[in-house]
Protein backbone atom coordinates (compact mmCIF):
# COMPACT_ATOMS: atom_id res chain seq x y z
CA UNK A 1 0.00 0.00 0.00
CA UNK A 2 2.48 2.20 0.75
CA UNK A 3 4.05 1.66 -2.67
CA UNK A 4 0.61 2.65 -3.91
CA UNK A 5 0.61 5.90 -2.39
CA UNK A 6 3.51 6.91 -3.51
CA UNK A 7 2.53 5.96 -6.67
CA UNK A 8 -0.34 8.02 -6.87
CA UNK A 9 1.61 11.00 -5.65
CA UNK A 10 2.78 11.08 -9.37
CA UNK A 11 -0.49 12.40 -10.10
CA UNK A 12 -0.24 15.84 -8.20
CA UNK A 13 -1.40 18.32 -10.23
CA UNK A 14 -3.04 16.59 -12.72
CA UNK A 15 -5.60 14.70 -11.68
CA UNK A 16 -8.46 17.36 -10.35
CA UNK A 17 -11.07 17.05 -10.01
CA UNK A 18 -10.32 13.45 -9.62
CA UNK A 19 -8.17 12.44 -6.77
CA UNK A 20 -5.05 10.69 -6.69
CA UNK A 21 -5.10 7.30 -6.52
CA UNK A 22 -2.41 3.98 -6.84
CA UNK A 23 -2.82 0.45 -7.29
CA UNK A 24 -0.30 -2.09 -7.11
CA UNK A 25 -0.99 -5.87 -8.09
CA UNK A 26 0.86 -8.77 -6.58
CA UNK A 27 0.51 -12.34 -7.01
CA UNK A 28 0.86 -15.09 -4.82
CA UNK A 29 4.12 -15.29 -3.18
CA UNK A 30 4.31 -11.44 -3.21
CA UNK A 31 5.73 -10.52 -7.31
CA UNK A 32 4.75 -7.79 -8.18
CA UNK A 33 3.26 -8.10 -11.77
CA UNK A 34 1.30 -4.83 -12.35
CA UNK A 35 1.31 -1.19 -10.77
CA UNK A 36 -0.12 2.36 -12.09
CA UNK A 37 -1.69 5.25 -10.73
CA UNK A 38 -4.46 7.99 -12.46
CA UNK A 39 -1.97 10.06 -14.38
CA UNK A 40 -4.27 12.90 -15.62
CA UNK A 41 -8.20 13.73 -15.41
CA UNK A 42 -10.04 11.87 -18.11
CA UNK A 43 -7.52 8.99 -19.11
CA UNK A 44 -7.48 5.41 -17.63
CA UNK A 45 -7.93 5.04 -13.78
CA UNK A 46 -5.27 3.52 -11.37
CA UNK A 47 -6.68 0.02 -11.77
CA UNK A 48 -7.05 0.14 -14.95
CA UNK A 49 -3.20 0.85 -15.80
CA UNK A 50 -2.14 -1.72 -13.46
CA UNK A 51 -4.03 -4.44 -15.10
CA UNK A 52 -2.61 -2.83 -18.55
CA UNK A 53 0.53 -3.58 -17.17
CA UNK A 54 0.93 -6.99 -16.53
CA UNK A 55 2.64 -8.79 -18.86
CA UNK A 56 1.10 -11.10 -20.82
CA UNK A 57 2.85 -14.05 -19.43
CA UNK A 58 2.04 -13.39 -16.04
CA UNK A 59 -1.44 -12.80 -16.74
CA UNK A 60 -2.75 -16.49 -16.08
CA UNK A 61 -1.26 -14.99 -12.44
CA UNK A 62 -4.11 -12.99 -11.80
CA UNK A 63 -6.59 -15.29 -10.49
CA UNK A 64 -4.73 -15.62 -7.36
CA UNK A 65 -3.40 -12.37 -6.56
CA UNK A 66 -4.46 -9.42 -4.64
CA UNK A 67 -5.06 -5.76 -5.74
CA UNK A 68 -3.93 -2.77 -3.35
CA UNK A 69 -5.65 0.19 -4.06
CA UNK A 70 -5.41 3.17 -1.88
CA UNK A 71 -9.15 4.56 -2.49
CA UNK A 72 -12.13 2.74 -3.50
CA UNK A 73 -12.64 1.74 -6.78
CA UNK A 74 -15.36 3.59 -8.71
CA UNK A 75 -18.80 2.25 -9.25
CA UNK A 76 -20.02 4.59 -12.31
CA UNK A 77 -19.83 4.87 -15.65
CA UNK A 78 -18.12 8.66 -16.06
CA UNK A 79 -15.17 9.45 -18.64
CA UNK A 80 -13.94 6.13 -17.94
CA UNK A 81 -16.16 2.62 -17.13
CA UNK A 82 -16.44 1.60 -13.35
CA UNK A 83 -13.18 0.17 -12.32
CA UNK A 84 -14.68 -2.12 -9.49
CA UNK A 85 -16.62 -3.98 -12.41
CA UNK A 86 -12.93 -4.29 -14.35
CA UNK A 87 -11.56 -5.92 -11.21
CA UNK A 88 -14.22 -8.16 -11.12
CA UNK A 89 -14.05 -8.90 -15.24
CA UNK A 90 -10.54 -9.63 -14.64
CA UNK A 91 -10.79 -12.12 -11.91
CA UNK A 92 -8.83 -10.92 -9.11
CA UNK A 93 -10.06 -12.92 -5.82
CA UNK A 94 -8.27 -10.08 -3.28
CA UNK A 95 -8.13 -6.43 -2.73
CA UNK A 96 -6.95 -4.66 -0.46
CA UNK A 97 -9.04 -0.68 -0.25
CA UNK A 98 -6.73 2.45 1.47
CA UNK A 99 -10.03 4.99 2.11
CA UNK A 100 -13.39 4.87 1.06
CA UNK A 101 -14.54 7.38 -1.40
CA UNK A 102 -16.70 9.88 -0.38
CA UNK A 103 -18.03 10.79 -3.77
CA UNK A 104 -21.98 10.31 -3.45
CA UNK A 105 -21.93 8.32 -6.58
CA UNK A 106 -19.37 5.53 -5.28
CA UNK A 107 -19.74 5.79 -1.16
CA UNK A 108 -19.26 2.11 -0.68
CA UNK A 109 -20.91 0.76 -4.13
CA UNK A 110 -17.52 0.12 -5.50
CA UNK A 111 -16.45 -2.19 -2.47
CA UNK A 112 -19.90 -3.90 -2.55
CA UNK A 113 -20.02 -4.23 -5.93
CA UNK A 114 -16.50 -6.46 -5.55
CA UNK A 115 -17.88 -8.53 -2.90
CA UNK A 116 -20.77 -9.68 -4.38
CA UNK A 117 -18.84 -10.80 -6.84
CA UNK A 118 -17.14 -13.13 -4.51
CA UNK A 119 -13.81 -11.43 -4.07
CA UNK A 120 -12.65 -10.60 -0.66
CA UNK A 121 -12.04 -6.55 0.00
CA UNK A 122 -9.98 -5.69 2.73
CA UNK A 123 -10.37 -1.77 3.87
CA UNK A 124 -9.05 0.98 6.01
CA UNK A 125 -5.16 0.00 5.44
CA UNK A 126 -3.18 3.47 5.19
CA UNK A 127 -6.62 5.41 5.37
CA UNK A 128 -5.54 8.58 7.07
CA UNK A 129 -2.54 8.91 4.71
CA UNK A 130 -4.78 8.15 1.80
CA UNK A 131 -6.72 10.95 3.14
CA UNK A 132 -4.43 13.09 3.24
CA UNK A 133 -2.95 12.53 0.25
CA UNK A 134 -6.30 13.46 -1.40
CA UNK A 135 -6.97 16.08 1.16
CA UNK A 136 -8.46 18.26 -1.90
CA UNK A 137 -10.51 15.47 -3.20
CA UNK A 138 -11.76 14.93 0.24
CA UNK A 139 -12.51 18.65 1.24
CA UNK A 140 -14.54 19.59 -2.09
CA UNK A 141 -16.78 15.90 -1.51
CA UNK A 142 -17.48 16.45 2.16
CA UNK A 143 -17.20 20.38 2.89
CA UNK A 144 -18.43 21.36 -0.51
CA UNK A 145 -15.92 23.94 -0.65
CA UNK A 146 -11.82 24.25 -2.48
CA UNK A 147 -9.18 23.67 -0.21
CA UNK A 148 -7.93 26.57 0.78
CA UNK A 149 -3.97 27.10 0.61
CA UNK A 150 -1.90 30.58 1.82
CA UNK A 151 1.28 31.66 1.21
CA UNK A 152 3.17 34.84 1.75
CA UNK A 153 7.19 35.54 1.96
CA UNK A 154 8.25 38.10 4.13
CA UNK A 155 11.57 39.32 5.62
CA UNK A 156 13.52 38.08 8.32
CA UNK A 157 12.20 40.77 10.61
CA UNK A 158 8.17 39.94 9.26
CA UNK A 159 7.60 42.70 6.42
CA UNK A 160 6.16 41.37 3.03
CA UNK A 161 7.02 44.69 0.96
CA UNK A 162 9.85 47.79 0.95
CA UNK A 163 9.63 51.29 0.18
CA UNK A 164 9.58 51.83 -3.15
CA UNK A 165 9.03 54.69 -5.86
CA UNK A 166 5.60 54.58 -7.96
CA UNK A 167 5.59 51.95 -10.62
CA UNK A 168 8.66 49.83 -8.82
CA UNK A 169 7.95 46.03 -8.84
CA UNK A 170 7.17 44.62 -5.32
CA UNK A 171 10.26 43.51 -3.50
CA UNK A 172 11.53 40.13 -4.46
CA UNK A 173 12.27 37.69 -1.29
CA UNK A 174 12.49 34.78 -3.28
CA UNK A 175 15.30 32.85 -5.16
CA UNK A 176 15.66 31.00 -7.90
CA UNK A 177 14.46 27.88 -5.64
CA UNK A 178 12.12 28.74 -3.73
CA UNK A 179 10.50 30.79 -6.87
CA UNK A 180 10.46 27.07 -7.95
CA UNK A 181 8.59 26.08 -4.92
CA UNK A 182 5.99 28.57 -6.10
CA UNK A 183 5.46 27.36 -9.12
CA UNK A 184 5.00 23.61 -7.76
CA UNK A 185 2.49 25.28 -5.79
CA UNK A 186 0.74 26.73 -8.20
CA UNK A 187 0.41 23.61 -10.09
CA UNK A 188 -0.97 22.01 -7.59
CA UNK A 189 -3.99 24.39 -7.42
CA UNK A 190 -6.76 24.54 -10.08
CA UNK A 191 -7.00 28.31 -9.28
CA UNK A 192 -5.38 31.52 -7.81
CA UNK A 193 -6.82 34.30 -5.98
CA UNK A 194 -5.96 37.41 -4.87
CA UNK A 195 -7.37 41.12 -4.64
CA UNK A 196 -7.98 43.98 -6.18
CA UNK A 197 -5.16 46.23 -3.69
CA UNK A 198 -2.56 43.51 -4.64
CA UNK A 199 -2.93 43.82 -8.17
CA UNK A 200 -2.94 47.67 -8.18
CA UNK A 201 -0.20 47.31 -6.11
CA UNK A 202 2.41 44.23 -7.61
CA UNK A 203 0.73 44.38 -11.14
CA UNK A 204 1.55 40.45 -10.56
CA UNK A 205 0.71 37.94 -13.13
CA UNK A 206 0.86 34.81 -11.12
CA UNK A 207 1.50 32.31 -13.93
CA UNK A 208 3.35 29.16 -14.14
CA UNK A 209 6.86 29.36 -15.14
CA UNK A 210 9.54 26.92 -15.17
CA UNK A 211 7.64 24.14 -13.64
CA UNK A 212 5.34 21.36 -15.60
CA UNK A 213 1.43 21.23 -14.82
CA UNK A 214 -1.81 23.33 -15.30
CA UNK A 215 -2.22 26.82 -15.35
CA UNK A 216 -4.13 27.65 -12.30
CA UNK A 217 -7.27 30.19 -13.27
CA UNK A 218 -6.76 33.61 -11.77
CA UNK A 219 -9.71 35.12 -9.86
CA UNK A 220 -9.82 38.68 -8.40
CA UNK A 221 -11.96 40.00 -5.80
CA UNK A 222 -12.69 43.33 -6.12
CA UNK A 223 -16.21 44.68 -5.00
CA UNK A 224 -16.10 48.22 -6.26
CA UNK A 225 -13.96 48.20 -9.44
CA UNK A 226 -11.15 49.09 -8.32
CA UNK A 227 -8.69 47.12 -10.37
CA UNK A 228 -6.37 48.69 -12.57
CA UNK A 229 -7.95 48.46 -16.04
CA UNK A 230 -4.39 47.78 -17.81
CA UNK A 231 -3.34 45.78 -14.91
CA UNK A 232 -1.11 42.59 -16.98
CA UNK A 233 -3.81 40.15 -14.73
CA UNK A 234 -7.38 41.24 -16.10
CA UNK A 235 -7.42 40.31 -19.37
CA UNK A 236 -7.21 36.52 -18.07
CA UNK A 237 -8.66 36.72 -14.77
CA UNK A 238 -12.33 36.50 -13.21
CA UNK A 239 -13.59 39.30 -11.12
CA UNK A 240 -15.42 38.02 -7.93
CA UNK A 241 -16.92 40.67 -6.01
CA UNK A 242 -19.01 38.58 -3.59
CA UNK A 243 -17.87 38.37 0.39
CA UNK A 244 -17.56 34.45 0.50
CA UNK A 245 -15.41 33.85 -3.01
CA UNK A 246 -14.72 30.18 -2.48
CA UNK A 247 -18.49 29.45 -2.35
CA UNK A 248 -18.66 30.96 -6.22
CA UNK A 249 -15.38 29.05 -6.69
CA UNK A 250 -16.80 25.63 -6.16
CA UNK A 251 -20.58 26.10 -6.88
CA UNK A 252 -20.27 28.32 -10.14
CA UNK A 253 -16.57 27.47 -11.26
CA UNK A 254 -16.01 24.11 -9.90
CA UNK A 255 -12.72 24.95 -8.39
CA UNK A 256 -11.73 22.29 -5.69
CA UNK A 257 -8.20 24.05 -4.85
CA UNK A 258 -6.94 27.47 -4.31
CA UNK A 259 -4.09 29.08 -3.75
CA UNK A 260 -4.29 33.03 -2.52
CA UNK A 261 -1.67 35.04 -2.71
CA UNK A 262 -2.66 38.69 -1.80
CA UNK A 263 -1.61 41.06 0.88
CA UNK A 264 -1.10 40.64 4.41
CA UNK A 265 -4.68 42.56 5.37
CA UNK A 266 -6.58 39.80 3.01
CA UNK A 267 -4.33 37.32 4.31
CA UNK A 268 -4.80 38.18 8.31
CA UNK A 269 -8.88 38.14 7.46
CA UNK A 270 -9.00 34.87 5.98
CA UNK A 271 -6.76 34.05 9.06
CA UNK A 272 -8.99 35.19 11.61
CA UNK A 273 -12.06 33.64 9.90
CA UNK A 274 -10.58 30.41 9.71
CA UNK A 275 -11.44 30.44 6.19
CA UNK A 276 -7.72 28.24 5.18
CA UNK A 277 -6.77 24.72 5.27
CA UNK A 278 -2.85 25.01 4.74
CA UNK A 279 -0.13 27.59 4.72
CA UNK A 280 2.89 27.99 3.59
CA UNK A 281 5.37 31.30 4.72
CA UNK A 282 8.88 31.45 3.18
CA UNK A 283 11.17 33.71 5.42
CA UNK A 284 13.93 35.28 3.76
CA UNK A 285 17.55 35.79 5.37
CA UNK A 286 17.42 39.53 4.65
CA UNK A 287 15.74 42.44 6.99
CA UNK A 288 14.34 45.22 5.82
CA UNK A 289 14.41 47.50 9.13
CA UNK A 290 13.27 50.62 8.52
CA UNK A 291 12.88 49.88 4.90
CA UNK A 292 10.03 47.15 5.48
CA UNK A 293 6.34 48.09 4.84
CA UNK A 294 3.24 45.51 4.73
CA UNK A 295 4.04 43.72 8.41
CA UNK A 296 2.90 40.18 7.62
CA UNK A 297 0.28 38.67 9.56
CA UNK A 298 1.81 37.44 13.37
CA UNK A 299 2.66 33.91 13.77
CA UNK A 300 1.97 31.39 15.36
CA UNK A 301 -2.01 32.14 15.32
CA UNK A 302 -4.69 30.43 17.51
CA UNK A 303 -5.69 27.55 15.02
CA UNK A 304 -2.24 26.80 13.38
CA UNK A 305 -0.32 23.62 13.20
CA UNK A 306 3.15 23.86 12.66
CA UNK A 307 3.57 20.88 10.65
CA UNK A 308 6.96 21.15 9.16
CA UNK A 309 9.90 23.13 8.67
CA UNK A 310 12.62 22.97 5.90
CA UNK A 311 15.56 25.11 4.40
CA UNK A 312 15.25 25.94 0.96
CA UNK A 313 18.49 27.78 -0.97
CA UNK A 314 18.96 29.84 2.27
CA UNK A 315 15.72 30.74 3.15
CA UNK A 316 13.45 28.95 6.18
CA UNK A 317 10.05 27.52 4.99
CA UNK A 318 7.08 27.12 7.56
CA UNK A 319 4.03 24.89 6.90
CA UNK A 320 0.91 25.23 8.68
CA UNK A 321 -2.24 23.34 8.78
CA UNK A 322 -5.27 24.59 10.11
CA UNK A 323 -6.10 22.56 12.87
CA UNK A 324 -9.10 19.93 12.12
CA UNK A 325 -8.19 20.54 8.82
CA UNK A 326 -9.65 17.74 6.30
CA UNK A 327 -6.35 15.18 6.05
CA UNK A 328 -4.20 17.19 8.75
CA UNK A 329 -1.74 14.17 7.96
CA UNK A 330 1.41 14.64 8.77
CA UNK A 331 2.92 11.95 6.06
CA UNK A 332 1.85 14.29 3.34
CA UNK A 333 1.85 17.67 4.16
Amino acid sequence: MRRALRLAANGRGFTAPNPMVGAVIVAAGGKVIGEGWHRRCGEGHAEVNAVASVRESDRHLLADSTMYVTLEPCSHYGKTPPCSRLIVETGIPRVVVGAGDPNPKVNGRGIAMIRESGAEVVTGVLADESIALNRVFFTAQTLHRPYITLKWAQSADGFMDARRGEGAPAYAFSNPLTRLTTMKLRAENEAILTTAATVNADNPRLTLRGWPGREPRPFIIDRHGKTNPVAALLSAATVLSDDNPFDTLFRDFGVSSVLVEAGPRYLSHLLRAEQWDCLRVEIAQEALGDRGVCPAPVLPFGDGVLERTEEIGGHQMLHFVRRGAVGCHPAFL
